[in-house]
Order: C-alpha cells, then sequence, then structure tokens
C-alpha cells in the first residue's frame, strides 16, 4: 500500500483524476493500480527512476495509449470515452523534442498555430506573443537545427501553448539539459503555474521535484509508494534532528545532561536531537532552552531530502539525481 498523507488538496477540484489505471506490455506490467489527484492550479511532480511507468502514465492521459484497466478524467472529461475533449484541454511535451529543425523558429509557430485551426492574423500574433514571452525573437527567422538545447526545450514549450491549454504534461522536460538551461525552465514552468495552469510534471531529478512540485508521488514498479508534499516525504523517513552547538564547555555539559537521548560531539560542543522537523518539536526545543536559560550559539534544522526518501521507499536511489553534463547552453 502507497505511504498515503492526508492533504486538503483533495478536496479541491480536480485537473486530473485517475483510478486504478492498469497497463502491461506482455507479460511486464507497468502501471499496477494507479490512483492520481492532481488539483488545479498546481505542480504535480511523478518521481521515479527510468522503467517506472512515468512516460505511460502521460501516455494514457494524454489519450496517445489506451489504459488495461481503471478510469481517467482529464479537464472533466473521460480518456476512454471523451478523447478529443482530452486533447483540446492539454498541451504535451514529451522527453524529445517535437521541433522540426529543418524550419524557423516562427514557422514551427505557424504549424502548431494551424493544427489548432487559428486564422493567420491570429496565429501570427499568438507565435509573434509566444516566442517574445520565451525569449526567442531574435531567433525566430533562424532554423531550429541552429538552436541550443535549451532553446529548442523553450520552443517546444512555447509551440505547447499555442492553442492555450490549462493543463500542460511536462516529461522528463529537462533531461540532458545543462544547469543553467534547467534552471531557466524551472522559471517557466513557474510562470505557467502563476497564471493558472496545471502542470503534471515526471522526472527523475530529485531536486527538480524539490524545487518545483506543489506535491510529488513516487511511482516504483508500477504502484504509487508515497504522496504527499516535499515537506511531507522528508518527514516519513528517519534521520532528521536538530544540531545544538556551544561555545560554552559549561552550558554544552548542563544542555548534554538534561536533553536525554541527544547524540553528544563533546569535540565539537554539539548536541544532535532526534526531530521531524515540525514547527512542534522546534518549538519544544526553543521552549526549554527559554527555561532553563542554557544558551546555544547555533541552532540548525536537518531534514532529509527526496534521494533520502526514495532510497528508503524503494531501497535504490533514482538514476540521474546528478544531471549529466551537456554541451549546449541557453541562449
Amino acid at each position: 500500500m502507497p505511504t498515503s498523507i492526508p492533504a486538503p488538496t483533495r478536496e479541491q477540484p480536480a485537473a486530473v483524476r485517475a483510478v486504478g489505471l492498469r497497463k502491461s506490455y506482455g507479460d511486464k506490467t507497468v502501471l499496477d493500480g494507479v490512483d492520481l489527484h492532481i488539483p488545479a492550479g498546481c505542480v504535480f511532480a511523478l518521481l521515479g527512476p527510468n522503467g517506472a511507468g512515468k512516460t505511460t502514465a502521460v501516455k494514457i492521459l494524454s489519450t496517445l495509449v489506451t489504459a488495461d484497466g481503471g478510469q481517467a478524467h482529464v479537464g472533466g472529461h473521460d480518456v476512454a470515452a471523451a478523447p478529443d475533449g482530452v486533447r483540446a484541454a492539454i498541451g504535451v511535451t514529451g522527453q524529445f523534442s517535437a521541433v522540426d529543425g529543418l524550419i524557423t523558429g516562427e514557422e514551427n509557430m505557424l504549424l502548431m498555430a494551424d493544427l489548432h485551426h487559428l486564422s493567420k492574423a491570429e496565429g501570427r500574433r499568438v507565435a509573434a506573443e509566444l516566442l517574445e514571452r520565451f525569449d526567442l525573437t531574435a531567433a525566430a527567422k533562424k532554423p531550429a537545427s541552429t538552436y541550443s538545447g535549451g532553446m529548442k526545450r523553450r520552443l517546444d514549450i512555447a509551440m505547447t501553448l499555442v492553442g492555450g491549454p490549462r493543463i500542460i504534461f511536462l516529461d522528463e522536460p529537462t533531461t540532458g539539459l545543462d544547469p543553467r538551461s534547467r534552471h531557466a525552465m524551472w522559471q517557466i514552468v513557474r510562470e505557467l503555474v502563476a497564471g493558472g495552469v496545471t502542470v503534471l510534471l515526471t522526472t527523475q531529478y530529485l531536486e527538480e521535484a524539490d524545487e518545483l512540485a506543489d506535491r510529488v508521488a513516487v511511482l516504483n514498479g508500477g504502484r504509487i509508494v508515497a504522496e504527499g508534499t516535499p515537506e511531507e516525504l522528508k518527514r516519513l523517513v528517519p534521520g532528521g534532528h536538530v544540531r545544538l552547538r556551544f561555545s560554552d564547555p559549561a552550558a554544552y555539559r548542563a544542555a548534554a545532561a538534561a536533553l536525554d537521548g541527544a547524540a553528544r560531539d563533546d569535540e565539537a560542543l554539539s548536541l544532535r536531537i532526534p526531530s521531524d522537523g515540525s514547527q512542534r518539536e522546534l518549538r519544544s526545543v526553543l521552549d526549554w532552552l527559554d527555561a532553563t536559560g542554557v544558551e546555544a550559539d547555533e541552532l540548525t534544522v536537518h531534514t532529509p531530502d527526496l534521494d533520502d526518501v526514495f532510497f528508503a521507499l524503494t531501497g535504490g536511489r533514482v538514476t540521474g539525481t546528478q544531471p549529466a553534463p551537456a554541451q549546449e547552453d541557453v541562449r
């Protein structure tokens, strides 16, 4: 059973809702009863290693693949019964760019406008606005094959937005990008959500999920093994603590004697108190210091990161937590 964390977001209208999604290829089960509830106007990260089923889930929700079982609604439309309604409500950016390198950035945009049946005038207006928004105006007349990796990804998302979707699926959008390009992409995602767009982000980069997501679901072996906010997930695993450091040896000894269960470092004059990182536990430490008059020179709170969470839940680390260096940069 997945590790479940009660959340008020469950009461909010769902932009994406799936119950019991199942998908197999031959004798390999890729999705084994996946439930999703993605509130409107948030970033929901589906986190897992390569082969965990993230892309398959996106393909089902975007009507590209038919599920073997379960139900899904996207933008209020049943994925199986009303696929045209789903396609009209969403935008999809996959792991690999859909940009045509043989034509210019502007021509890619206009082609997408034609596919959305925009008039020529409206298509040119929308294309110009999006090219400017994504800092691609200067390169608009150049073949897309000359673009850097970061520029191609920005053009890819700009093309996705031509139809004005309110729900966007970003399937590992920063794979292969250098750190500067990744940070630029993160800012784009933040701006989209600030404008009311719902984003389902699949990623194998733990830092990315931690940086962007309002909620995270950990997918492993075709199942959701945990779901919650990044902070809630971090509190699921042991290792969190409050560290007190002293410069006065007498204060250190007094605190060590009084705080039962604290791990001592006599050389550094520091104590490590087990904690889940919650405000309640931090307040209890501060109240104890105030009540006793013991002064600590430094108080720091340490919580596990999503890497620790994934390791604890699955017994293995996500591949790609540190992206491989890329040759291309964002311009």
